[in-house]
């Protein structure tokens, strides 16, 4: 197979391995390491440059979006108060259109050398790449996307609507792909170790995440979810938290955490009043994981934020920073977990279309806990008000949107696609107070791709923040 890499990495091998003296980005700087890929040459760079990018924007997008943690002292603007300019999505955008073409290569070389197993898993991080970028933007090139070697300079976008069903359709045929009879010989995987059956679970949960987003306006998606859960057997699913989608980091080059330096993470980044208010009332054990205490003078006052979009307030205290520690090796990036395809199935029940919703909420919030504290959850814990089953979609989203802490923009996706958790506002938040609807394009859009760019921007509405996604119809 002839390739031309665009991104030179280094081999799979190399992860863990204390002789690897390189990171990531100084690796892609090198043009001439490789002529020629296998199908596992690629996987590693893949899944750690996309999950360190993702958690890094979690964190400064969505989290502020969430009100999760917010900038303090920061008295105007921010995303926090929902201004949201054309370089908010830049990380995201060329971070996803990079290594999108790496995961072409892999497939390439998978189907060249027949490995099925890889293939699948190409399709899998092609619809995790892909579905994140298109929830956060809205219509984005897709079918001409990298294809620059092709003469295809300028890409077309693609309709949200169309690339929805070729990702579900994708992801439909990697299940069917993966032979767990066939070895995995070309390096070992930093995500599950060359297991291609944990690879299969990972991608009918990615199913179950996106036809669960689209199921208000796909009409068939509630249908083929309980198809996916009626048969555990031929669409085997994330079952358990030892099988959740999570890359641990080591901090063994290259394998390193996003924060360089710790204090970036925590230095001037307060926690939002409603995140750990939520926590407060759950008493819930995460808190000291996630913030330190708040003071007031030298007295410690617990676990205090301060109000998303705060309107130049001046505060007796000194909030509860962000703790640092949860960036420091050995770390953990969330991708998709047990307790996010738990949600799923307690929604779906709460719906009338699957069984054992109490069940499936409880076990939910008990895999997001124990994720973080590695401690049992005590029983005590649902016998809180808060935590109570009430057969309400919003109490399902409240616990589920805590879950997904340190998940790319999943917390925002499904704010969106629900309208829950209900977030205050301030009179200091601009845009009314509305919460965005997705990022703008990048400002280099409309110079070198100008004709595709006002297509794209006229129907989606205008490239504005309030014009809304496909699936977002509420």
């Amino acid at each position: 197979m002839k390739t031309k890499i665009k991104t030179l990495v280094l081999g799979a091998l190399c992860f863990g391995a204390s002789s690897c003296t390189h990171n990531f980005e100084e690796i892609n700087k090198n043009p001439n390491l490789i002529d020629q890929i296998s199908p596992g040459t690629l996987v590693n760079e893949i899944i750690y440059n996309m999950a360190a990018n993702n958690v890094t924007n979690h964190y400064n997008v969505n989290c502020q979006l969430m009100q999760v943690q917010l900038p303090y002292p920061a008295y105007y603007g921010g995303v926090q108060r929902y201004q949201i300019l054309e370089t908010t999505g830049d990380s995201q955008w060329n971070a996803a259109y990079r290594w999108a073409k790496n995961v072409d290569e892999m497939r390439q070389s998978a189907e060249a050398e027949g490995a099925n197993n890889y293939l699948a898993i190409a399709l899998t991080l092609n619809a995790w790449i892909y579905s994140n970028l298109t929830d956060t933007f809205g219509d984005i090139p897709f079918t001409e996307a990298s294809k620059a070697e092709e003469g295809i300079i300028q890409a077309a976008y693609d309709k949200q609507e169309a690339i929805y069903p070729q990702l579900l359709a994708d992801l439909e045929t990697a299940n069917s792909l993966y032979d767990h009879d066939v070895d995995m010989v070309f390096g070992t995987d930093i995500l599950f170790g060359n297991s291609s059956e944990l690879w299969q679970k990972f991608t009918n949960s990615l199913r179950l995440r996106l036809l669960l987003r689209v199921s208000d306006v796909r009409p068939t998606a509630y249908e083929e979810l309980k198809a996916i859960l009626n048969d555990p057997a031929g669409n085997p699913i994330i079952a358990q938290a030892s099988e959740s989608a999570i890359l641990q980091v080591t901090g063994i080059t290259p394998n390193l955490s996003p924060w360089s330096r710790p204090l970036d993470f925590s230095n001037q980044h307060a926690v939002g009043e409603f995140f750990i208010e939520t926590l407060n009332a759950l008493e819930d054990p995460r808190r000291p994981f996630y913030v330190g205490k708040a003071r007031r003078e030298t007295i410690d006052i617990g676990y205090k934020g301060i109000p998303s979009g705060y309107d130049n307030e001046n505060f007796n205290y000194s909030p509860s920073y962000m703790n640092n520690q949860q960036v420091v090796p050995p770390m953990i990036i969330p991708i998709l977990t047990y307790a996010e395809v738990e949600f799923i199935q307690a929604e779906l029940a709460q719906k009338g279309h699957w069984n054992d919703g109490e069940t499936h909420f409880k076990e939910g919030i008990r895999a997001a806990i124990e994720r973080w504290t590695k401690t049992a959850l005590s029983a005590s814990y649902f016998e809180q008000e808060l935590a109570q089953y009430d057969g309400t979609l919003e109490r399902i989203m409240l616990h589920k949107y805590l879950a997904l802490y340190f998940t790319d923009n999943q917390q925002w996706a499904e704010q969106r696609r629900t309208g829950y958790p209900i977030l205050p506002t301030t009179s200091a938040m601009l845009n009314d107070g509305k919460l965005p609807s997705r990022l703008l394009y990048p400002s280099l859009q409309p110079v070198y791709n100008p004709a595709n760019y006002e297509a794209a921007a006229a129907g989606m509405g205008g490239d504005d923040i309030n014009s809304k996604v496909w699936w977002d119809i509420h």
